[in-house]
């Protein structure tokens, strides 16, 4: 498969997947959303995996990679779906693109990648400023968006390390092995809080949230993660990272147009000031090498 077609797959799975996960919690609550999402993807992954002869290989490094995807994919896609409550699906979006930040951090200690260079820095500083004008809009929208905001920080965290955790094991999987053994460590634990948390199945569930849960297993979780993996055991991580530059742009029209969710004016500078750090942090070198030059 074409590494730039992967790449633009996850582009396009992940501008939709804020939106697909606000509707998906619609009657039957985020915890059900969630759990029926990462099931069914869970079966789905399996199937996909037999029909098209992929390996599941089981030796050391296979099985640490997959428990790597799977708690990553279990802490981060719960800390999301609880902030999916209180902010707007673009809000989840643009704060999921500080991915590249924390993954480059991460990406330095872990991986000897690239170093915080004063570029990196100042990049990381400006995106950190629009973080604090958000959580400052979130006030305004009351306590709520700021619990939103803080756990969209720690999806985003869980998110990096998990990324660098299995970019560091090298196990060198096909994309779609690594997205089934993540799954698989994923749902049963998805299952196990549904239990403990004591829900009962809905009574009634909306269409639109019947369809968004098809939707997120089928692409967000089997073919989103196998795109994902795919590219990630072919690119640079910090380069990965740099698909949640893009997709909050289209996530955030996607909310308002779909959705009608409301975008304050500061949340706009907010949002701005951190697509700016990512950009920065990512070409501001280069720029200036071109102006010096």
């Amino acid at each position: 498969m074409s590494v730039p077609f992967a790449y633009l797959g996850v582009i396009v799975i992940w501008s939709t997947t804020p939106l697909a996960i606000q509707w998906s919690g619609e009657g039957a609550g985020y915890l059900f959303g969630v759990t029926a999402r990462m099931t069914l993807g869970a079966v789905l992954a399996g199937l996909a995996q037999g029909l098209l002869r992929v390996e599941l290989p089981r030796h050391r490094t296979a099985r640490m990679t997959y428990l790597a995807a799977g708690i990553g994919i279990y802490s981060a896609m719960l800390a999301v779906y609880w902030s999916s409550q209180y902010i707007p699906s673009g809000w989840m979006s643009v704060i999921f693109g500080l991915a590249p930040l924390l993954t480059g951090a991460m990406a330095r200690l872990w991986l000897g990648e690239r170093a915080l260079t004063v570029n990196r820095l100042t990049g990381m500083s400006v995106s950190l400023g629009g973080l604090v004008v958000i959580f400052w809009a979130g006030l305004g929208l009351g306590q709520g968006a700021v619990y939103g905001v803080l756990g969209m920080l720690a999806a985003v965290s869980f998110h990096s390390a998990s990324a660098v955790w299995v970019k560091r094991l090298g196990a060198d999987l096909p994309g779609l092995a690594v997205a089934t053994g993540g799954l698989w460590v994923a749902a049963p634990l998805f299952l196990l809080t549904w239990l403990f948390a004591d829900k009962g199945l809905p009574v009634t569930l909306p269409l639109r949230a019947g369809v968004s849960i098809g939707y997120l297993a089928l692409f967000g979780s089997v073919l989103g993660l196998a795109l994902y993996f795919y590219v990630l055991r072919h690119m640079e991580v910090g380069r990965v990272a740099l698909i949640t530059l893009i997709t909050p742009v289209a996530a955030m029209m996607l909310g308002q147009l779909l959705n009608g969710e409301p975008v304050s004016p500061s949340a706009y500078v907010g949002m701005l000031l951190i697509l700016l750090g990512l950009a920065i942090y990512q070409w501001g070198a280069r720029c200036w090498r071109r102006i010096s030059a």
